[in-house]
């Protein structure tokens, strides 16, 4: 079973969060919540939310084959985590997935995981990706190599889909997928 990090820290975004926890969850991924401070941890709109353990014990735990980092206001402590990013440099280095949403891929590229590789964010921090090289787009979820990046809480359950099929593959996503009842595309006529 794929064990997963999502990293909490105070003013994250709880709908990008949740729903990464919430849908790998449902494919029978193991999710690990870790707070990057104290826990609870409260969301960018005030909502306490209990990590299970904390950045710094899941560092280096070998069994995280991915960590998924949420955006919101909060962003920029993730950046200032010493122990997320021996994290995410490990995973890089171990050739592992990392992914992020909305703000956290600005996190990323200051960690140097970006350099050279196609990104999406939100757009507030798109020049924080560009100045360090990314081919910058704007489609919902971008994928290259080991990463995967999407663009805000409105891409959130997209990116957990995507992140899904990376772990459990197509299959399992269509099983999740069929059970959630989204709205399906209408042919071209």
């Amino acid at each position: 079973m794929s064990r997963v990090v999502v990293p909490l820290v105070e003013g994250f975004e709880e709908v990008e969060a949740l729903t990464i926890v919430d849908i790998l969850r449902r494919a029978g991924v193991d999710v690990v919540t870790a707070a990057v401070g104290d826990s609870p941890v409260r969301s960018s709109h005030d909502v306490p939310v209990g990590a299970d353990t904390t950045v710094a014990a899941v560092k280096d735990d070998p069994e995280v084959e991915m960590v998924a980092l949420p955006g919101g206001p909060g962003t920029p402590r993730l950046a200032e985590s010493g122990d997320l990013q021996a994290l995410v440099e490990r995973l890089q280095g171990e050739d592992k997935e990392i992914a992020a949403i909305c703000a956290a891929p600005s996190v990323l590229a200051g960690f140097g995981v970006l350099d050279g590789k196609r990104a999406t964010s939100f757009p507030a921090v798109k020049e924080k990706l560009t100045a360090v090289g990314v081919d910058y787009r704007e489609e919902p979820v971008v994928r290259d190599g080991k990463v995967t990046t999407s663009r805000g809480p409105g891409t959130a359950m997209d990116f957990a889909l995507e992140l899904v099929e990376i772990l459990e593959g197509r299959a399992k996503r269509d099983e999740v997928e069929s059970g959630l009842m989204r709205p399906q595309a209408a042919a071209p006529a």
